[in-house]
């Protein structure tokens, strides 16, 4: 029998930088790089996107 697994993975880094678009385009750099040398992996787990979003910490953190 053939059962679908949809997972997720979550992350929270620090990064220094002067602005909030210079802090995603650091990550994304990073997480492409590894997902290109990676793609064997990535393609066999289905894996479709991967998303982020930058932000100042704050009190409802």
């Amino acid at each position: 029998m053939k059962y679908k697994v949809h997972w997720l993975i979550d992350g929270l880094i620090e990064i220094d930088a002067n602005n909030t678009d210079v802090a995603e385009k650091i990550i994304k750099e990073k997480i492409e790089s590894f997902v290109e040398n990676n793609a064997s992996f990535f393609k066999e787990i289905g894996a479709k996107a991967v998303q982020g979003q930058a932000y100042l910490p704050g009190n409802d953190e």
